[in-house]
């Protein structure tokens, strides 16, 4: 079991550094291109969608039956629905209020540092929803890494690739409000560790053997819940900043790319990891 979450804790810092890639972003270009930004969370779409389909709940029913596979799988959906309704993730919308920048330099200093402020705070609260997104998809890697590392692999990946655009959006309006690289590398940073601390949090809440039914219903549930962050979330952005045609595109690539890799993952790994 120490093993497992040592894995586990490895590829969550993969997926919690990957907020800092995107800090790297604002603080090398300042500001985003939208288009590779929905381009790549179309593909990171696709990713999700292959294995919360083809892979979480296609096992899930396969092991424990097409009833309780399926309870297990819109449990996870009805989860992080409550989640989203209750902690709804930020967007890149502060980046426009790089657009006004010169409308509130002649609006004078006062206005100004009121306006620095503002966005401020709005990076400040970006940050902590996106860490209490993180503390699930940190759940979700640690699960799948119990199961296999093939599993826990392919879910860091999508979940590294989801995490950019979140860094991004914690980034930019702390780096225009506080015209600090290093503020906005930090802040993104810190929002990105709940994930490894969900593995921690989760590691202490699981018992250390699971019974194989009750592992691959949870895994049902995280099928469920990366199924419905995709669709909610992931889609609906890549196709406000790539265009539907485009997002399209990319999501089937995503998934063929998550295809071949879960069959190669299959055929690669040793027995006793690709389970």
């Amino acid at each position: 079991m120490a093993s497992q979450v040592l894995v586990a804790l490895a590829l969550s810092l993969v997926g919690g550094f990957s907020t800092s890639l995107g800090a790297l972003f604002v603080i090398l270009s300042g500001a985003p291109n939208l288009k590779m930004l929905g381009l790549l969370q179309g593909f990171a779409a696709g990713l999700m969608l292959s294995i919360s389909f083809l892979d979480l709940a296609h096992n899930a029913i396969n092991s424990i039956g097409f009833l309780k596979g399926n309870l297990w799988f819109f449990a996870g959906v009805i989860f992080f629905a409550f989640v989203a309704h209750f902690i709804p993730e930020p967007t890149l919308a502060p980046g426009s209020e790089t657009k006004r920048k010169k409308d509130d330099d002649e609006g004078g200093k006062d206005i100004m540092k009121k306006h620095r402020r503002q966005v401020l705070f709005s990076g400040i609260i970006t940050a902590i929803g996106i860490s209490l997104h993180n503390f699930p998809e940190g759940m979700a890697v640690f699960l799948g890494s119990i199961k296999g590392l093939r599993v826990g692999l392919n879910l860091a990946l999508a979940i590294a690739l989801h995490n950019i655009p979140e860094g991004i959006a914690v980034a930019l309006p702390v780096y225009f409000a506080t015209q600090s690289k290093w503020q906005a590398f930090k802040l993104a940073t810190l929002s990105g560790f709940a994930e490894p601390l969900g593995v921690v949090i989760v590691a202490y809440l699981f018992p250390s053997s699971l019974s194989p039914e009750i592992l691959e219903g949870l895994l049902g549930s995280v099928g469920g819940i990366m199924a419905f962050l995709t669709l909610h979330e992931m889609l609906p952005l890549a196709f406000d900043y790539a265009g539907q045609k485009q997002a399209v595109k990319v999501v089937f690539l995503g998934m063929a790319c998550m295809s071949a890799s879960l069959y190669f993952l299959e055929i690669s790994l040793p027995e006793d990891l690709s389970l």
